[in-house]
Parts: C-alpha cells; structure tokens; sequence
C-alpha cells in the first residue's frame, strides 16, 4: 500500500505523524495467506506500507519518504500567497506529476485547501482514492466551494463536529474524528512540572508569547507581541517573558522584528516546545490558530491576536469573513467569548496589555464566571477527545477497502 500525504506547516506535520503511526498500528496483523491453484496456501506476508510526498519534520521521523518539505508551504495571508505563487505552482506541478506516474492507493491532503484541493481533483480524475484532511473553513465563508470540494475528494476528514452537519447539506461524504490536540493534552496539566522543566520559578507571573509558526506570521506579530511583553512587564512586578518559537527556521524573523527593543533581549526563547511554554504560563498571548486551541485546551487564560497584509484582510473581508461572530478557533467552538481577539490595528501593545492584565486578574480571582469559563473549556476538550488519529486512520483504510487495496 502506497499512501500519499501532503502537509503544510507544522500543525498539519503533527497530524500527518499521527496519521502514519496510527494507520500502522491498524494495519500490525497477519496478511491474509495467498492462494494459489498450484498449491497450498503461501505463508501469510505482512507489508508495511509506505508513505511519501510534502512532510514535515515529525512526519519524516514517523517515515515518511520526503519528496518535498512542509516548510515550502508555510506561507499565510491571501497577499502573502501572491508573492509566493509561481513557486507553490511549481511544487504542486511536480508533485502532481511524480504522483501521476506511479499513482498511489490514496492521497490525503492534509490543511492547505488552495494548495491541496486542485491538486486531490487532478489525481482523482485519475482514478486515485483522495482525501482532505481538516475542512476549511468553508462554512464560514466562500461557501460556494463545497462544490469543488465535492469534486475533488472523496471523503473530508472534520476536526470540528459541527461541520458534518454543513458538508451533509450537501452531499459530501465527512466524517467527525475530533481534534488529535485533545488526545494528546491532558484533561488536567502539571503548571508546576512544566515549569520544572523549562526550569521557571514556580513563584514567578509567567507570560508565554506565541507569535505563530510561519514566517510571515512571526514578522508581523513579534514585535506587537515584544512591545506588549514590556508593556505589562512595567505594571507586573518580576515578569518573566518567555517566547515559544516553533523552529529554528524563525528565530532569525524574531530577532529581526523585535530589533532595537531593550526589554525583548531579556525575553527567554524556547524553540519546539510551545506546549510546556503555554502550559507554565500564567497568562498567553498567541497568534490565532491551531495554538489558540492548544492553548484553551491547557485550561490557560489567554488573549488571541491576528494581524496580516492590509489587502488580505480586506480581500477576507470582501469575501465574507467578517459574518462570523468570532475569528479564533475556542471562540468560534464555544459560541462566546472565551478569550478576547484582536486583529490588525487593535494589535498593539495600549490594546493588548490591558487585555491581558483584565484576563489575568479575572483567572487570579476565580470568580464564578472564571470557573465557569473554565467548566465550558473541559467539556469542549471532551468533545474533541475522539482519538482523532486512529479514527482518521481507520477512515482512510475503510476508502481503500471496497477498491480492493489489502487494507
């Protein structure tokens, strides 16, 4: 079996690791002994399958054979995309063209919808089972493109359990198999055994930032984020600053973006570990994203904020975005405000440092509508706790059945 996965950026490169290790797992039993009508049955041989196509750095761990780097499609903002576009169209051209060679058993596209959908419908046309794992936000905006999503895959993977609803509405085969995160997140974090760990004073008021984990987004959020830091490290006595960067690739777009700043030197940097950063903290403030749910699912107060090019926002705008009631992930699952958002000019540190001592000083006090943000945050981690990996897992092996593959 031959599986083909594409994945952009590091939140689907986690996803990819967990698809590849579950999908092995399931399929860890005898083959079926062969027949022949010479003989007696041949021994039963179990093949592993094999996994190739865009991977990042954990899906290349759990071995996948890397034609391309997920890092080549870490690119955000519909701007930002423009300039990037004719090499995008080159990678996914000569992907296309290697996958159409030696077609595999399935493709799974993995996030990146503009990147990956073109490409699911070319290989599905030719005969090749595909399937695009995390929906976009198609419910939210440009809704027109369920159409093409229905063309170009055969079954979309939802992290979300409300948007089975929107794809059956239109006759797209989706499935809920929740939000791998949840799995992998404890109902209930060691804040101390973290801290341990990054080795932070158990006594000191922690803020985690987390400027994003592209390139783009770290050079226009960082230097709001530094300048917030130091906004509120002047009204908290003795705070500690520490900036989750997601690789190494972004430090180089931190130091450049918060140059000239006096205070941000003194910032603590912590590459790949944003979790025990955000799970220490006594207070987040992250980019909007798979972080922001990482965040709530830590149970940490947080604040989300968003910026990118001005003729992005106003295209998302245009397109209908601004009909949503929120923009971040927690938000937009909880139906209210669980952390307050910010976006483009509201990104700056007279907006975000008032919004994150207010969200502080709520947790500190633990007041009835504290706990019961709180309650509300445990019971959507719940929701989300599906076993996301195994169930996508065993999603994609039930496509490959009926055309015959040894699943």
């Amino acid at each position: 079996m031959r599986i083909a996965i594409a994945a952009g950026e590091s939140s689907g490169d986690a996803l990819g690791a967990g698809l590849i290790e579950a999908i092995r797992r399931q399929l860890a039993v005898p083959a079926i002994a062969s027949r022949s009508t010479a003989g007696p049955a041949a021994p039963a041989v179990t093949v592993p399958p094999s996994f190739l196509g865009i991977a990042g750095p954990k899906m290349r761990a759990a071995g996948c054979e890397p034609w391309f780097r997920s890092e080549e499609l870490s690119v955000m903002g519909l701007a930002e995309v423009l300039r990037h576009l004719p090499r995008l169209l080159k990678l996914r051209r000569r992907l296309a063209e290697r996958l159409l060679a030696d077609p595999p058993d399935v493709f799974v596209g993995i996030d990146s919808p503009d990147f990956n959908l073109p490409l699911a419908a070319r290989l599905r046309k030719a005969g090749v089972r595909t399937v695009q794992y995390v929906s976009p936000q198609v419910w939210a905006w440009r809704q027109s493109r369920v159409k093409s999503i229905a063309r170009a895959v055969d079954l979309v993977l939802c992290l979300l359990p409300f948007e089975t609803e929107f794809y059956a509405r239109h006759g797209v085969n989706a499935r809920f198999v929740g939000h791998p995160l949840a799995d992998e997140i404890p109902l209930e974090v060691d804040r101390g055994a973290a801290r341990d760990a990054l080795g932070i004073a158990r006594g000191a008021t922690l803020l985690a930032l987390l400027p994003g984990s592209r390139h783009s987004e770290v050079s226009k959020l960082a230097r709001p984020f530094a300048e917030t830091a130091a906004w509120l490290g002047g009204r908290i006595a003795g705070l500690e600053v520490a900036v989750a960067i997601a690789h190494e690739g972004l430090i180089g777009d931190w130091s450049e973006a918060i140059e000239g700043l006096p205070a941000a030197s003194n910032y603590a940097q912590v590459v790949g570990r944003a979790r025990e950063v955000m799970a220490a903290a006594d207070i987040v403030l992250t980019a909007s994203g798979t972080a922001s749910l990482e965040a709530m699912l830590l149970k940490r107060p947080f604040v989300v904020a968003y910026r990118m090019s001005g003729f992005s926002y106003w295209l998302l705008r245009r397109m209908g975005i601004q009909k949503l009631p929120f923009y971040s992930l927690p938000n937009l699952l909880a139906g209210l405000e669980l952390a307050p958002e910010y976006v483009q000019g509201d990104v700056r540190p007279d907006v975000l440092g008032p919004a994150l001592q207010r969200v502080l000083a709520h947790a500190q006090e633990r007041s009835a509508n504290a706990d019961e943000r709180a309650a509300l945050m445990v019971s959507i981690h719940h929701e989300l706790r599906q076993g996301g990996s195994a169930l996508a897992a065993a999603a994609v092996l039930d496509l490959l059945r009926p055309r015959g593959v040894a699943a």
